[in-house]
């Protein structure tokens, strides 16, 4: 893997900016989820209301439980078994920074998060190296076709992102979005998208 397309993009994750890359569902748009500027950003080039959550990515177990105030069991042993890209939608999410927490922007009204640990050992990387929850929304405008390769995304995504990585490291993609599991701190569980 060449660390210098990992190098840059986490300094463009520093300075605010956002990324256009492969996660390991489809080609996402990215950005710190602790910074509300950024995250708006996010929302203006998609054209998408801001009341919509959106999903991050976590490296890991322990960085997810620093940006929810518990990670049920259930959670936990969903993780372990997964065998394929699944978003976890988790209730309580820590927000603000003064609290250490998440944009009040990525955020579900209810107070929940959906977080994803990435299948791909790039992504993965990404956020180990950045050491923070990245965003990790559709790279299309609101209401268009989800791009599952570089060459799906518009001209108009591609100019508004600062940084763009390399299309190749597009072959761990799956190019069909997560599933997403709502867990409940009493172990229930809701599946919002198979």
């Amino acid at each position: 893997m060449d660390n210098s397309f990992l190098s840059e993009a986490v300094y463009v994750l520093r300075k605010g900016g956002v990324i256009l890359y492969p996660t390991d569902t489809v080609w996402g748009l990215g950005c710190d989820a602790t910074d509300p500027d950024a995250v708006s950003k996010i929302y203006g080039i998609k054209k998408r209301s801001d009341s919509k959550s959106l999903v991050l990515l976590a490296s890991d177990l322990d960085m997810i439980a620093r940006y929810v105030r518990e990670v049920p069991e259930m959670a936990v042993q969903l993780v372990e078994v997964n065998d394929r890209p699944m978003t976890i939608v988790y209730p309580d999410a820590i927000v603000g920074k003064e609290n250490g927490g998440l944009a009040h922007n990525v955020v579900a009204q209810d107070g929940s998060v959906g977080i994803r640990i990435p299948m791909a050992d790039f992504c993965r990387e990404l956020v180990r190296r950045f050491g923070r929850p990245i965003v990790s929304t559709s790279a299309n405008l609101s209401g268009e076709p989800t791009p599952k390769r570089y060459a799906d995304i518009s001209e108009q995504v591609r100019e508004a992102a600062d940084y763009t990585l390399d299309p190749s490291l597009e072959k761990g993609s799956v190019g069909t979005a997560s599933s997403i599991i709502k867990v409940g701190t009493d172990g229930t569980i809701a599946i919002i998208r198979k």
